[in-house]
């Protein structure tokens, strides 16, 4: 099992930039399936983006995709989700999740092991 540590969120205003950060105690999370999912107040938690491994497939939730992208520091054992145009609706608890067991889907949260402690990530108009 990974310890994920997750960071970077903060308060923005619209068309703002953030960039979330995930990383693993063990320096594992290059060979991992990481997984950003997020949680409004009185919402289902829902798939954000994820990196696949080995594949680094990089599927995207509808509505952030072309605006959030995911990606993966080999060097330095870290999972970024990079989020521009950033809207209002985007205000949540982001955490990142990690698994480095092979799954078949990346986008259900019930298929991961390690999980952030999750960062607030607001965004006011």
């Amino acid at each position: 099992q990974v310890q994920v540590v997750d960071s970077g969120g903060g308060l923005v205003q619209i068309g703002d930039s953030l960039r979330l950060s995930c990383s693993a105690s063990e320096r594992t999370i290059s060979a991992s399936t990481v997984a950003w999912f997020r949680q409004a107040p009185g919402k289902e938690r829902e798939f954000v983006a994820a990196i696949e491994w080995p594949s680094n497939r990089t599927p995207y939730a509808d509505s952030v995709r072309g605006r959030f992208t995911v990606s993966r520091d080999t060097a330095n054992d870290v999972v970024y989700l990079q989020m521009n145009a950033l809207k209002p609706e985007d205000t949540a608890v982001y955490t990142c999740a990690a698994t480095r067991r092979r799954i078949p889907d990346s986008r259900l949260w019930n298929d991961y092991e390690s999980w952030g402690q999750g960062t607030q990530v607001s965004v006011s108009s």
